[in-house]
């Protein structure tokens, strides 16, 4: 197996889309740890993992970018396809690593040292990125051997990574953090020592994910070689009409696609560990991507990268846009595994990202109603960060990422101390807080009330006594602001009556009504 590695490639393809010189630091960030960094940015002590705060003391000069999948494959197709034209059967990994066999291209270049001589020109010479390529035994071994620019001889995988640290198990979208740490609390400290193991040990002491971890180690290949060969009634294939020439609607497309592509796979048992994205368009061009996984593809997996390769196909400037739009789509199964593979959650409800029966078919449901009513129809809630209660909360349209990158854990010197309230307002609710004269009660220019709340009167009502209240507290005027803007605060007030409520109220000056209900608490 030959492995193409551009080093640092979310850097790379950020950087090139905002502009920013391969020679300043530069950092990608995703939940507000680095998962990326250039090597200018690691020689100033980045590291992948890392918090953004400790990062940008180690460099304050770190250029930040967010982290963007989408992006990253539409710039790594260029070097895709430059692989291609030189070998066939070329699978993208993740955006920055493209594998392929190279039994026959070996012999027909002339040797293996040839081929990689010629493969790293190619990429150069066609999209400038800087790459390294590396030939083993398996996709693991072939991917370190790439990171080392290293060709192992056929049969000696086992032998090159033995003296390797047990932290390369770890690549990008493994999940094997845990399992490393663990390793290395044991005392084991490389890949020869956890390889020497006894896999019957292994499984006991750390399960399926530890027995795979184990085969990688000892040079295997990722998964055991009883694979199915897919029938070919699995296959998903739709026409457009009119073609398919943007890239939001082939994002809208994929999630419908995806889940009709999973559907059929689990109804057989089987799970697609190698995608396969082939689109013709409507003057005939055909355009073919295959796809490699770690793991079993969920819907949102398929739906994922058919959008990436569209965004790879589609987007204007990148020199391989098709002359017209696609016409038809068809997603093919390379390579399937038992279902078995995909482990589903113990408990119905399920956790954040599981996957349930319950779970899929709720997914289905609310992809079938922005079928009928368009991609916005469709919200759930995420936390997000702000000073008002209004503000902690973001609505996203139902299968766009739910990422916050770390914005409500942020400090927020105007938030409100507790529970926020369980329910907002769109509407303004007028009310009327007065004092024990009967006078309204207002707030100075030092956050002070006028008076002690001692009744409020909500929209018109009659009055009802404060059991307690708590505050003010001062809602400031941002930067932004035009000079002479008007003060905001917000008080809390606990109400008598059969049924006590309590009540979030938000002062304005120079508005009328002074006082609204902005929430209310459980």
């Amino acid at each position: 197996m030959l492995v193409l590695w551009c080093p640092d490639w979310p850097v790379v393809a950020a950087a090139a889309t905002a502009g920013v010189p391969a020679h300043l630091p530069a950092a990608v960030f995703a939940g507000n740890r680095v998962v990326a960094c250039s090597a200018v940015a690691r020689s100033n002590g980045v590291r992948r993992g890392m918090r953004r705060r400790e990062a940008q003391a180690r460099c304050p000069d770190v250029e930040v970018f967010a982290e963007d999948p989408g992006r990253d494959a539409r710039l790594f197709e260029p070097v895709a396809a430059a692989v291609e034209e030189l070998i066939v059967g070329v699978e993208v990994v993740r955006p920055g690593v493209v594998a392929v066999p190279i039994s026959g291209a070996s012999a027909y270049f002339g040797g293996e040292d040839r081929l990689v001589e010629l493969l790293a020109d190619r990429v150069a010479s066609a999209t400038g990125a800087e790459c390294q390529v590396g030939v083993a035994d398996g996709m693991f071994a072939a991917t370190l051997a790439a990171h080392r620019s290293v060709l192992v001889a056929r049969g000696a995988g086992g032998a090159f990574l033995a003296p390797l640290s047990v932290t390369e198990l770890d690549q990008p979208g493994t999940e094997r953090g845990e399992l490393v740490d663990l390793l290395r609390r044991l005392g084991i400290r490389t890949l020869g020592a956890f390889a020497a193991l006894p896999e019957r040990d292994v499984v006991s002491r750390f399960g399926s994910a530890g027995l795979l971890a184990h085969r990688l180690a000892r040079g295997r290949d990722e998964r055991p070689p009883q694979r199915r060969r897919p029938p070919p009634e699995l296959a998903v294939t739709t026409t457009f009409d009119p073609v398919l020439d943007r890239i939001d609607a082939a994002a809208f497309m994929a999630k419908t696609l995806a889940g009709r592509f999973h559907e059929g796979l689990a109804t057989r048992g089987l799970a697609c560990t190698r995608l396969g994205i082939h689109a013709t368009t409507e003057n005939g061009e055909e355009l073919s991507r295959i796809w490699r996984c770690a793991g079993p593809l969920t819907p949102e997996g398929i739906a994922d990268r058919v959008r990436w390769q569209f965004e790879g196909w589609l987007r204007k400037g990148d020199g391989i846009r098709p002359t017209s739009g696609v016409a038809e789509l068809r997603l093919e199964p390379e390579e399937t595994v038992e279902g078995h593979s995909l482990q589903l959650g113990l408990w119905q409800g399920g956790g954040e990202g599981e996957h349930t029966p319950e779970s899929e078919r709720a997914g289905r449901a609310l992809v079938h109603v922005q079928g009928l009513l368009g991609p916005d129809s469709v919200f759930t809630a995420v936390p997000d960060g702000g000073s008002g209660p209004a503000q902690r909360v973001r609505m996203v349209p139902w299968g766009d990422p739910r990422t916050t990158e770390g914005r409500e854990a942020a400090p927020w010197p105007e938030r409100l101390p507790g529970l926020s309230p369980a329910t907002i307002f769109d509407e303004i609710i007028p009310v009327i807080v007065a004092d024990e004269n009967g006078e309204q009660v207002s707030v100075t220019d030092r956050c002070v009330l006028t008076g002690a709340p001692r009744s409020v009167a909500i929209d018109g009502g009659g009055a009802r006594d404060v059991l307690g209240w708590a505050g003010p507290w001062r809602v400031l005027a941002k930067w932004w602001a035009p000079e002479g803007a008007a003060t905001c605060a917000r008080l809390q007030v606990v109400l008598s009556g059969a049924n006590p409520i309590a009540l979030l109220l938000n002062w304005q000056e120079k508005r009328s009504p002074l006082w609204t209900v902005e929430g209310m608490y459980d």
